[in-house]
């Protein structure tokens, strides 16, 4: 479903760009559950500081939530943020439900993290190659605020 709208992009850019901005969004929406999972269940040393850690993300990630979104339905689109759509659309790996100890969240956000970054930049590509660079300056941003939170996880996995 479209909406008319006076963006001077073609039907066609707006309907591929939010294609590849749902497609992130499902993503997004998985990788921001994944951080409060980390942040429910977080155990052992560090604990205060990982949780706090872990909610930081997860707002962080909440925010590339709405970029999305509300980009989707600027173009004209609907944008689908359903738990069923974003379970069987994302393309992260499912977090583990075991991790309990610091290490083993973090490594498990880490990676979930590192995936969403790729992701993300090549949908800078994608979004250049279709004629949106609104779009791309978006996953432009998400990538470096991605790659800013994966810093501050990874930190807590490397030897001091």
């Amino acid at each position: 479903m479209t909406y008319t709208s006076r963006n001077d992009l073609s039907d066609h850019i707006r309907k591929q760009a939010s294609a590849l901005l749902q497609a992130r969004l499902s993503d997004a929406l998985d990788l921001e559950a994944q951080a409060k999972q980390a942040h429910w269940n977080v155990k052992g040393p560090h604990f205060l500081q990982l949780h706090e850690l872990f909610d930081r993300v997860h707002d962080e990630i909440e925010q590339f939530v709405d970029l999305l979104a509300e980009r989707i339905t600027a173009l004209g689109h609907i944008a689908d943020g359903r738990v069923t759509t974003t379970a069987s659309a994302t393309t992260l790996y499912g977090y583990p439900l075991e991790a309990q100890g610091g290490a083993a969240h973090c490594q498990a956000l880490a990676a979930s993290l590192g995936a969403f970054g790729k992701l993300v930049r090549a949908a800078i590509d994608q979004a250049d190659t279709i004629g949106d660079a609104d779009t791309a300056d978006l996953f432009t941003q998400l990538s470096r605020e991605t790659d800013k939170q994966l810093w501050f996880v990874e930190a807590h996995l490397q030897a001091h």
